[in-house]
């Protein structure tokens, strides 16, 4: 059978914006949030009903996020739903509005872990990001609520050029909070952040950056991933060569998902209206929730099998031997050129071809 036949590919995340208004004002922001309130977002019996669909397409860890998804009044209703329907249910927040109710309330919807965004070792470098005074400081606050409710949580950071160099004080603040894992999301300039495409690392950096990365997985506690960083599966198996480590290279560091670049792969983004998108960064129409179920978006969209077929790419991700593992990031390619198939540009490596 054809590896890349659209019925090998199942979803395991799904990252769902219920919301795209927020508290805060992110130089960064993928959706340009603010306090809305935004028209067209779906109510919660069609949310349910989109619950409901998911789950016989397969059983993915569902994200909650926006925005602020502690902003949208249903969520842990939703929550809840989907927990009972036996979905892993997440939620991505900038940690502010968590207080001991909150707290509690994410417990008895069975929400199984919380990502708190942190993007500075400190409230100067952590507000000026965010662009909201006290908000390093009212985020530490959510984190400890959640620490004492015995809510598993994670750090989320966006690497820029205002940050690439405290990235070691960022992971080393995760371990002091008591975090479960750090993941670090490399800036790719969609919404507001297109305004900061000069904020990218350039691909040396990123290169150096993911190096050093791999490193510290032998130096903390915590779980490390790289996301939006594909690049990072070509280092983790580039690693084991030099080690000469025998790994199993078709499950080698993927930590429970399939590669680098998930976009429409084994993952997808709902927006706050029901478009399903291939990633929160790449925004291209794939299906509309409100007129079809998400298993026929998942299994017929053109953009998504087109995406699965990894010979396709352009340039020289499509020669590249890594391409299976990392594909390259298809959001900063059609950023980039206008096209999601063509070669990521912030690659140093050189195929072997």
């Amino acid at each position: 059978m054809n590896s890349n036949h659209p019925q090998n590919f199942s979803p395991r995340l799904v990252a769902w914006e219920l919301t795209r208004s927020c508290n805060l004002n992110c130089v960064h922001c993928r959706a340009s949030s603010e306090k809305g309130p935004y028209p067209g977002e779906l109510d919660t019996n069609k949310a349910k009903e989109i619950l409901d669909q998911i789950i016989i397409a397969g059983k993915p860890i569902i994200i909650l996020t926006g925005g602020e998804p502690l902003l949208r009044k249903d969520i842990f209703e939703l929550a809840d739903y989907g927990t009972k329907l036996g979905l892993r249910m997440v939620m991505a927040t900038n940690g502010t509005l968590i207080t001991p109710q909150i707290a509690e309330k994410i417990k008895d919807s069975g929400i199984q872990r919380v990502s708190i965004s942190l993007d500075g070792p400190d409230a100067k470098s952590h507000d000026l990001f965010r662009q909201v005074k006290g908000a390093f400081d009212s985020a530490l606050r959510g984190i400890s609520v959640l620490k004492q409710s015995g809510i598993e949580f994670q750090i989320n950071t966006t690497v820029t050029r205002h940050n690439s160099n405290e990235i070691d004080k960022i992971l080393d603040l995760a371990v002091e909070l008591g975090a479960a894992a750090h993941h670090i999301f490399l800036l790719v300039p969609t919404g507001r952040a297109k305004d900061m495409v000069n904020q990218e690392i350039d691909a040396w950096e990123y290169e150096g950056l993911l190096n050093w990365f791999y490193d510290m997985r032998d130096k903390t506690p915590l779980h490390l991933k790289a996301t939006c960083a594909p690049h990072y599966y070509r280092i983790l198996r580039q690693k084991a060569h030099e080690k000469g480590e025998k790994v199993d290279f078709e499950s080698y560091g993927l930590d429970a998902v399939t590669r680098g670049c998930l976009a429409g792969t084994s993952y997808c983004f709902i927006s706050h209206e029901g478009i399903m998108q291939p990633c929160g960064y790449l925004e291209l129409n794939c299906g509309d929730l409100k007129k079809n179920t998400f298993e026929e978006i998942w299994r017929n969209s053109e953009i998504f099998n087109n995406l699965r077929n990894f010979n396709g790419y352009k340039g020289k991700c499509g020669i590249c031997e890594y391409r299976m593992f990392c594909g390259g990031c298809r959001a900063r390619a059609y950023e980039s050129t206008g096209d999601y198939m063509e070669e990521e540009p912030l690659c140093v490596y050189q195929p072997h071809k």
